[in-house]
């Protein structure tokens, strides 16, 4: 093994050290810190241009990626992308051990005289687990690629490749970092004669089921959506409440029809992801009175692995139509129920499911007002940029008002997105660099197997959210522009290089460390896979890439 695990324990509790949450000052302080420490590198000191502390461009923080090139001794050499986040979430879970969660040593031997879960207690008692606030997710991972680039800095006669390191900011909220970083890896490319042909990540794995005994590598990932509702009632007394129509009662039908739901779950090559889950339902009231709601607004987590944006569009618009459906018959079933118990005579219920897709909503509106539909939506967004909504309130503020221009005032539902969608990759074996990649962790599973007692498996999907979403693209263009016309913050607030995603290309695999509890107070990392296992797999993949 040539990389030191004591080089990757060094700089896990480097990064630990420093409190990096996400939105935080410190986010930026340690990225700047990292690019003053790596630049030390006597390698760094030969080609200081092969070294960047690049800005993510938001007008509303300042914060930065890492990105630092070690080329190989020959010209036509391919290059691998190193990928890894410097951020944490939050340590308000701590509670009064919140100073002790960047201090991994210090907060073991506090924990030892706590209430804590047995097999939390168990890892507390061994040597071989590190606790604290990003020791999982994901310092230990970054510090194996950083062990990794700097020891092939130290030997480049020993680099069958280039690497390139890229320690972006943002993972854990919006993914500014890699959003930012992709368009600046094509022009590297270009400036530099770089063929970027695979990318690794090292973000953390974990038991997938109560006992699971193997530690994963994911090639490929699943992406995420949020197909967002509006639907529009009609307000009543409620003392009259059969004069109206409540929009609650069509939400609730929709998360009938969407929550937990197994038919919507989404599968390839024998992967099936979790079902959609409802993450918002609420009405548009600001204020209490006795008068039904006007309008209400839903958005469910929908992840996906073979499914594009507009299918998932497609698919929920069908849902819509169902649960609108029910919600009239249910309306009108104890309408007539009441008017029987009452003694009056029930009116035709004359209620129609009408629901559109944001895209459809607005071209409708367009037959009736032309290009005013544009003034109107270009208003409410200098309205709500001065307002500094959340993206998914913005985008619903929008539909809500497109609604206003609708003469036909009968309830409706409109559905958009109204959040990042974090694309998915399926690597194929039919693509050259995917299948050389592929086999490349296959072969390097089969030589480091031998050397750990708990089995190493190879599956197709990360399952959680990440940045790998942003190096490849596995939808076409009718798929991405299903997503960019039905997102109404699009090309204002909202962007994504789709364009500069599909010119890089790359094919990625995530070899990250193994633990528990990522994101909670018991947050762990087994330091053995960690600062061995992880570096060594890693190592063979890029041999066998390099030989290729």
């Amino acid at each position: 093994m040539r990389i030191d695990p004591d080089r990757v324990r060094q700089w896990t509790e480097w990064l630990v050290e420093r409190k990096s949450i996400v939105n935080t000052q410190g986010e930026a302080e340690i990225t700047v810190q990292l690019y003053e420490e790596v630049k030390k590198w006597a390698y760094f000191q030969r080609y200081p241009k092969r070294i960047w502390l690049q800005s993510t461009g938001e007008s509303n923080c300042q914060r930065y990626n890492l990105i630092a090139l070690v080329r190989a001794e020959a010209d036509e050499a391919d290059t691998t992308l190193l990928i890894g986040h410097v951020d944490t979430v939050g340590t308000d879970d701590y509670g009064p051990l919140q100073e002790k969660a960047t201090k991994p040593w210090q907060l073991k031997e506090m924990l030892l005289s706590q209430q804590v879960p047995d097999e939390v207690k168990g890892h507390l008692g061994d040597s071989d687990w590190m606790f604290g606030r990003g020791t999982l997710d994901m310092k230990s991972g970054l510090a194996a690629n950083l062990s990794i680039l700097q020891y092939y800095s130290e030997h480049t006669s020993k680099l069958g490749g280039n690497l390139i390191l890229v320690a972006e900011c943002d993972e854990e909220d919006s993914s500014n970092g890699i959003l930012a970083a992709v368009p600046f890896l094509n022009q590297l490319a270009k400036q530099e004669k770089l063929s970027i042909r695979a990318a690794i990540n090292t973000d953390f794995v974990t038991a997938r089921y109560q006992g699971d005994p193997h530690r994963y590598i994911y090639a490929g990932t699943v992406g995420k959506l949020l197909p967002s509702f509006f639907v529009a009632g009609k307000e009543t007394h409620v003392g009259q409440a059969f004069d109206g129509f409540d929009p609650n009662l069509v939400l609730a039908e929709l998360t009938r029809e969407i929550d937990y739901n197994p038919s919507l779950c989404d599968q390839m090559y024998g992967e099936v992801t979790p079902p959609p889950v409802s993450l918002k339902q609420t009405d548009l009231k600001p204020y209490y009175d006795v008068q039904t709601p006007l309008a209400a607004f839903a958005y469910y987590n929908y992840l996906v692995v073979s499914q594009s944006p507009l299918q998932v569009m497609e698919i929920m618009k069908e849902c819509a139509i169902r649960a609108f459906e029910r919600a009239i018959e249910t309306y009108a079933a104890r309408y007539q129920s009441y008017c029987e118990r009452t003694g009056s005579t029930p009116q035709p219920v004359t209620l129609k499911p009408r629901v559109y897709t944001y895209a459809e909503y607005v071209e409708y509106l367009r037959t009736e007002h032309g290009d005013k539909v544009e003034q109107v939506l270009n208003r409410k967004r200098e309205e709500l940029a001065a307002a500094d909504l959340d993206i998914r309130f913005y985008c619903c503020r929008q539909v809500e008002e497109l609604r206003r221009l609708d003469r036909n005032e009968d309830p409706v539902c409109v559905l958009f997105y109204s959040s990042l969608y974090s694309p998915r990759i399926a690597l194929s074996a039919d693509d050259p660099d995917d299948s050389r990649l592929l086999q490349a962790v296959e072969h390097a599973v089969e030589q480091v197997q031998q050397m750990y007692p708990h089995p190493i498996v190879v599956r197709p999907f990360f399952p959680y959210i990440s940045d790998m979403s942003f190096v490849k693209l596995s939808d076409d263009d009718q798929g991405i522009d299903g997503y960019k016309a039905n997102m109404p913050a699009w090309g204002n607030r909202h962007h994504v290089p789709f364009d500069e995603i599909r010119q890089l290309n790359v094919p990625i695999v995530n070899i990250g460390p193994y633990g528990y509890d990522a994101h909670k107070k018991w947050g762990r990392v087994e330091l053995t896979y960690a600062e061995r296992i992880v570096p060594m797999l890693i190592e063979h993949v890029l041999r066998s890439l390099w030989h290729s």
